[in-house]
Order: C-alpha cells, then structure tokens, then sequence
C-alpha cells in the first residue's frame, strides 16, 4: 500500500499506539502465516484488513479455527477485521452493510464499565468499514456502540477477550491520507468531504489505547 512507507504496516501502528514493554511477533494470518500453538503467545491482536469474513478464502476459516482454540487460553483483542473475525467465529454474524461507509471519526457510547477502562462515558475514534457485526455472539456483551454501528466494541466477560470495530491506531495524518486516496472510485465525494472535515477535532485515541494496555495486563 501507498502509505507504508510514510505510516508503517497495521502492526507497526499498534506498536507506536501501545507503546514498548511487550514482545511483539507478527503473523500474516491472510498469506497463511499462523502461531504453532494457541498458547505460543500470552495475547494476540487481530488488526483490520481487507477481507470480508464471509468470504471463502482457506485462511479466515483457519484464522477463525485458531481463534476457537485460543478462546480461554490467551488473551484476544480484535480491531475491525479482527473484531469481525473474533464475532463470526464465536458465533455472531457480519455482514456487507447496507448502511454503506462508516467513515472518519465517530462518537461511540460506552455502555458496560470494565476494570480495563476509565471512567469516559463515550469515546471519538477513526472508523473506516463497510462491513458490520449484526448479531451478538453467545457470551458476548457490548461496550461500545453508535447509532450507525450498534455492535462497536463487544467484551467477552471471563474469557479475556473484548474487540471494537473503530480504529484507535489510525492516525489523523493516516486516516486522512486513506481517504484522499480512495477518493475517487471508493467514496463518494461528499462523503469523504464528511469524513475529512470530522478530524478538525480531538479525538480518544490514546485513551482507548491505555484501555487495551490495560486490558493486557489485567489479563496477564
């Protein structure tokens, strides 16, 4: 992708957004690259990507399969495609929405308190996805949620798990970036004007990256 060079990969985003004081490894779980063991890494975190979960390529449903083993044995935090992944594979549903884009940064209201977060009673992040969970997994409760995306972050009380559709690891500069780029052929012109237009203000970033460095440790 265009913008490597200048942001970095996915993992290298979350890297930057969480910080040292971990032992990162990265698997490319969409060229087939998967831990040997379930248990081969204390927690795992699924970032976005391009993929629809509902698609039939070999490795979602070996990524899906490695998530069901890891349930329970390490801790899981998902991010869009990974927040997908995590629901369809414990058995919720996503689908191409018809709702279309969700894009730029989105007011989300937190509605279950866990010790992993503050006392914030709603968050502002990056969103970038057609994609939505429609139906929650058994087991699974919501924290976040927003008019447009009602299953915005979902928590798996006990199981050391939680995922959020939304982007903390986006960057303004790299968000704003991925819009202009998709501009023409992805979105429409007034929508990317929207999304463009709602990074004029602070957003909770790095408040919701303590909340998953929190989660971390809580679950060690």
């Amino acid at each position: 992708m265009a913008a490597i060079p200048r942001f970095g990969t996915y993992p290298e985003m979350f890297q930057r957004l969480l910080g040292e004081g971990y032992d990162y490894n990265v698997f490319a779980a969409d060229e087939g690259e998967l831990p040997d063991s379930p248990t081969a890494c204390d927690a795992y975190l699924l970032t976005g990507g391009a993929a629809g979960v509902y698609e039939t390529d070999p490795w979602i449903g070996a990524a899906m399969d490695f998530l069901r083993a890891a349930r329970g044995r390490a801790a899981l935090v998902g991010v869009c495609l990974g927040h997908q992944l995590m629901a369809q594979a414990f058995g919720g549903e996503v689908i191409k929405s018809p709702k279309g884009w969700s894009l730029g940064e989105h007011d989300y209201r937190v509605l279950t308190r866990a010790p992993w977060m503050d006392s914030a009673e709603t968050i502002r992040l990056p969103a970038s996805h057609q994609d939505q969970v429609v139906s929650l997994p058994p087991g699974a409760e919501v924290w976040a949620a927003s008019d447009f995306t009602p299953f915005a972050g979902l928590v798996w009380p006990g199981e050391r798990a939680i995922s959020m559709q939304p982007h903390p690891e986006f960057e303004p500069a790299y968000a704003l970036d991925l819009i202009e780029h998709r501009r023409e052929g992805v979105y429409t012109a007034e929508d990317a004007d929207r999304a463009v237009a709602s990074y004029a203000g602070p957003d909770d970033r790095a408040r919701v990256g303590g909340w998953i460095k929190a989660f971390l440790e809580g679950a060690a």
